[in-house]
């Protein structure tokens, strides 16, 4: 999985969300006009715990692959992730940039569903996005590999800790790259225990989102 790794290592957001029900926005009767705001008060703030999340994308022979990886950030605006250039998400990205992400908040509480395009940002931004990273998924981008992945055990923790020892502070390897999603269809779905859930979908209008609830 690329952005995830043992939950020792690196820390990532678990707490199950609080939901109160008769003040969600998802459940009332006018909800908020800014997708991006809604989507900004779940999501976590730039100093806070990483979150995880589902990335969907479509193969040149037309064939569905989804994988989990780490949502690098949230600027207002698109969504982030980073990975490996030889990876099949970027391979299949090169012919098909369209893809969904979805995030599942623990305790089955909410979720969200974003679907847009996919564009390379700078190797700047890359770098920056590899700096924040954990020191085990700094090194995870180096060493997971096809060849690495075939070794028994024994091996792999042994040229992980050889790794480790010789590069304490390593810097991004060639192949790391960034994605940004820019949302072209955003949908939050929240649950309710004493009625139906239901989903709130926003899709481009003239004046910004329009916004209609969906069964959950």
């Amino acid at each position: 999985m690329s952005g995830a790794a043992h939950p020792a290592s690196i820390s990532i957001a678990v707490e199950v969300p609080v939901i109160d029900h008769a003040s969600d926005p998802v459940h009332a009767a006018d909800p908020p006009a800014d997708p991006a705001a809604l989507a900004a008060s779940w999501l976590p703030g730039p100093d806070e715990d990483r979150i995880l999340m589902t990335l969907s994308t479509v193969s040149p022979e037309g064939v569905p692959h989804a994988r989990t990886v780490m949502l690098s950030d949230f600027d207002g605006a698109s969504f982030s992730f980073h990975t490996d250039a030889s990876s099949r998400k970027v391979a299949d990205l090169a012919v098909n940039p369209r893809v969904a992400l979805t995030i599942l908040w623990p305790g089955f509480t909410r979720q969200l569903v974003v679907e847009g395009l996919a564009t390379r940002v700078s190797d700047a931004s890359a770098a920056r996005a590899y700096a924040r990273r954990s020191p085990y998924l700094r090194q995870l981008a180096w060493v997971n590999t096809p060849e690495v992945a075939a070794q028994p055990l024994a091996a792999r923790e042994e040229g992980w800790a050889r790794f480790a020892a010789a590069h304490p502070d390593p810097e991004p390897p060639a192949g790391w790259v960034g994605f940004a999603v820019r949302p072209e269809r955003w949908l939050f779905w929240v649950s309710h225990p004493g009625a139906p859930s239901r989903r709130i979908e926003y899709t481009p209008s003239a004046t910004g989102w329009s916004a209609r609830p969906l069964p959950g």
